[in-house]
């Protein structure tokens, strides 16, 4: 996991087909969340959707990653103003490369869900994880380490 091209796939997203060892981004943010337009996972996208215009300054993709299709992300997107992409990872690739996978505990039931999680990688490399995140104030905190890692 520690190196973003070992994954040679392509996934759908909500602007065409990626495939993320061929992506040449300096700086790369993927955040997975659980599903779309919940209200948690709202607050996330839209606070990555705010501050894009400032990750973009520092050279950084920022990347959303749920197992919805690409119908559900695009509608998403739409109903939020969106200014991310969201890939569809219905198949679990990234969910398993990345672990994050998990039990979870829904009303009672256990049932297997993604982990809130987000990953930083600076030229393919990861530098900064985060698990088990709140989405409330993440997009801004990513923002925050992100400055420091590339003022480091």
């Amino acid at each position: 996991m520690s190196e973003i091209s070992l994954l040679e796939h392509t996934f759908p997203t909500t602007t065409g087909e990626i495939n993320l060892a061929q992506l040449n981004a300096e700086w790369l943010v993927i955040y997975f969340y659980p599903k779309d337009s919940t209200p948690g996972c709202t607050t996330q996208a839209v606070g990555f959707s705010c501050l894009k215009d400032q990750f973009d300054a520092l050279n950084t993709t920022i990347l959303g990653v749920s197992r919805d299709s690409v119908k559900a992300h695009q509608n998403f997107t739409e109903k939020q103003n969106l200014t991310i992409n969201l890939i569809s990872d219905k198949e679990e690739v990234l969910c398993k490369h990345f672990d994050v996978i998990k039990e979870k505990n829904m009303y009672g039931k256990k049932v297997m869900g993604i982990e809130r999680s987000t990953f930083i990688f600076h030229n393919g490399k990861l530098v900064k994880e985060y698990r088990k995140v709140k989405a409330a104030g993440h997009a801004e905190q990513v923002l925050e380490d992100l400055k420091a890692l590339q003022a480091a």
